[in-house]
């Protein structure tokens, strides 16, 4: 979450501005737009510096206008028939490459992770028009930075049944958990219930609440099985994202490692 570097718009150079989005709030919702492109070929930005170079920063442009629609009904009062141009989306930010990142990146599709992300309302003579400059950085520093939307870990269940559940109980067992925890099989007529997937289970304990069916089920975890979710923003894949943090990792190991042999012994 904190240290696996993406980039994201750093400064907003605003040229035009007569939207009713102040500069400032216009700035934060730009810097909060994901950007579509690797980090690893970038490096840090150098502190103090103001232009940038081809090696550390990716420029785009947002310039549109809100016009009327001359072709437009009297009688509508729909803005999108109104209007043109009167929603600013991200698909509207464009790449300007700078120095001469065309010949380094010639394959590169820089832009916004999503097209269909709102920047501002318009309306008829109102305009926005910056320069934008993405710089790479950590979500330690600031969250625009963050790969990922939502990260979290679980262990894994260990559902047991202490006693066989059959026919009725059987299915009221089975409702009690999430969908595919729990199977019904017909044994010899029987309906017998059996853990058919234990990692579907949420914990929801909702078995506790049935006089019948409590002490015929163990719930535990599995003390040495996490589970991880990671939720990519989209910039880079979420195997990726958990390799590239397993690295920061191991590198943070080695220099606690190398902390310690320098230190002399008593």
């Amino acid at each position: 979450l904190p240290e696996v570097p993406t980039m994201a718009v750093e400064k907003v150079f605003v040229y035009n501005n007569t939207s009713i989005v102040q500069d400032e709030i216009l700035a934060h919702r730009l810097g909060l737009i994901p950007i579509r492109a690797d980090p690893r070929l970038f490096e840090y930005r150098n502190q103090g510096d103001e232009e940038g170079t081809e090696i550390d920063t990716l420029q785009f442009q947002l310039k549109i206008k809100c016009s009327r629609n001359p072709q437009a009904a009297k009688e509508s009062s729909d803005p999108n028939e109104l209007y043109f141009n009167h929603k600013v989306y991200s698909k509207h930010m464009t790449w300007v490459p700078l120095g001469n990142q065309t010949d380094l990146f010639p394959d590169a599709d820089f832009r916004p992770v999503h097209d269909d992300i709102l920047i501002a309302l318009l309306r008829p003579g109102q305009e926005i028009d910056v320069l934008m400059h993405c710089v790479k950085g950590i979500g330690k520093d600031h969250a625009k930075f963050s790969p990922v939307a939502t990260a979290s870990y679980r262990l894994l269940p260990d559902i047991t049944l202490l006693q066989p559940v059959e026919d009725e109980a059987a299915e009221m067992l089975q409702k009690c958990f999430s969908p595919g925890v729990i199977e019904i099989q017909n044994i010899k007529g029987k309906k017998v219930a059996r853990v058919a997937n234990a990692r579907l289970d949420t914990f929801s304990r909702e078995v506790f609440r049935h006089e019948g069916l409590k002490n015929l089920v163990r719930l535990a975890r599995v003390r040495n099985h996490f589970i991880f979710s990671v939720e990519s923003t989209g910039i880079l894949p979420p195997d990726v994202l958990v390799s590239e943090a397993i690295k920061i990792l191991m590198g943070k190991c080695q220099r606690f490692l190398n902390e310690l042999d320098s230190v002399p012994m008593e």
